[in-house]
């Protein structure tokens, strides 16, 4: 039997907020892998070990979750007046799929430090000791992204004393602004497809439902949790491990999809595993957090739970965050009714791990909402660097 040796392809294997994956210079790909198509699919589905059957990525750099499934290709900005290209990959765990639907935001803050690294961002621009702030093409829809890194000592500064529920450990702040963040499906539209704050979802098996649907930051479908028998303040093991709960959850991804005008035909639903969201909604009440940390409701506007690639995400996506955030700020969708009601510029909202606080800036302009940034804090590190090794086909 002839065998040949491993590619060995340079990679970063990074944590951006509660998200972590591998992150390559695009110029550093294989020849083929370097454009859309099979050879690049095959390339990063190999890199994870997917399709895994047993659900566990032992071959490959996955980890077995929507939230760690994950791979960036980053190449020098197509854009002008931006740094960098950010290209992002959800691998599916269990299907030879990846989704190139939408954005990570969660790892868009490691894009910047990233960057800096890597040599996209010209030295006089890295100060001693300050911010260098990374203008990011977010190429999979099309928006603009600002990432604020800490520099010290002339390099990204990762350590600090900066907590994110949903982290483990402290480390250094990163700012994101997300520009103009509405319509991230890049077809010119309402942040709002149907018209409507509040539509009427007709979903087969589960009957109809209030559902807010927007596409800020990515495309979400909101319900209230009570509507679907949940209290809003459920943790992973109260979803994903409940079968029929999970199908009702999916029902409600696929009408809304439909709905929303992202899928002709309920089969190409399986063809869009990462957008849209499905999230549901509560007003504020107490909780213990999967860390075993008290949340108490005076702390929090609202509960939110998010689903991701088809379970309970662990804490709240960095896309889903700007979603909720922007619905929050226009008075009259399910968010904003669960916050409490009126004009907000900020919400802070409980999630599995504990919560987050995220800004949004909306305005009303000839009877359309717009939104022209959200604004949250997170943080990334470096976990291994060096090269990843793949079987040639």
């Amino acid at each position: 039997m002839s065998s040949l040796p491993q590619l060995r392809i340079p990679a970063t294997y990074m944590r951006g907020g509660t998200s972590k994956g591998v992150f390559f210079r695009r110029d550093d790909l294989p020849e083929a892998a370097r454009v859309a198509g099979a050879a690049r699919d095959a390339l990063l589905l190999r890199v994870i070990g997917s399709p895994d059957p047993y659900g566990k990525h032992t071959d490959g750099m996955g980890g077995a979750t929507s939230s760690t499934s994950k791979t960036v290709i980053i190449a020098a900005a197509s854009v002008p007046d931006h740094d960098v290209d950010y290209l992002y990959g959800q691998v599916s765990i269990d299907t030879a799929f990846v989704d190139w639907s939408g954005n990570c935001g969660n790892l868009t803050t490691a894009v910047g430090p990233f960057a800096i690294a890597n040599g996209f961002i010209p030295a006089e621009r890295i100060p001693q000791d300050g911010t260098v702030t990374v203008r990011v093409w977010q190429a999979n829809i099309g928006k603009t992204i600002l990432v604020h890194v800490p520099v010290r000592g002339g390099q990204v500064q990762e350590t600090g004393d900066f907590e994110l529920d949903g982290v483990t450990f402290p480390a250094a702040e990163i700012v994101l602004e997300f520009i103009d963040p509405s319509d991230d499906d890049g077809d010119g539209g309402s942040m709002f497809p149907t018209g409507s704050l509040i539509d009427d979802l007709d979903v087969p098996g589960v009957g109809t439902l209030k559902a807010t649907m927007i596409t800020a930051g990515i495309s979400t479908v909101f319900v209230n949790a009570a509507d679907i028998g949940f209290a809003g303040t459920e943790l992973q093991p109260a979803i994903n491990e409940d079968k029929a709960a999970l199908a009702k959850l999916e029902a409600i991804r696929v009408a809304g999809a439909l709905r929303m005008g992202l899928i002709r035909t309920a089969e190409e639903a399986a063809t869009r595993q990462h957008t849209p969201k499905v999230a549901f909604v509560a007003p504020a009440q107490d909780y213990t957090s999967s860390s075993g940390k008290h949340i108490a409701a005076a702390s929090i506007d609202l509960n939110v739970r998010a689903m991701s690639m088809g379970k309970l995400h662990h804490a709240m996506m960095g896309t889903a965050s700007v979603a909720i955030a922007t619905a929050a700020a226009v008075p009259g969708t399910l968010v904003n009714i669960a916050a409490g009601g009126g004009t907000r510029h900020a919400v802070n909202f409980g999630h599995p791990s504990g919560t987050l606080a995220v800004g949004a800036s909306v305005a009303q302009i000839d009877g359309q909402w717009t939104v022209t940034r959200a604004v949250m804090s997170r943080s990334a590190r470096v976990l291994m660097e060096g090269w990843v090794r793949v079987p040639q086909a």
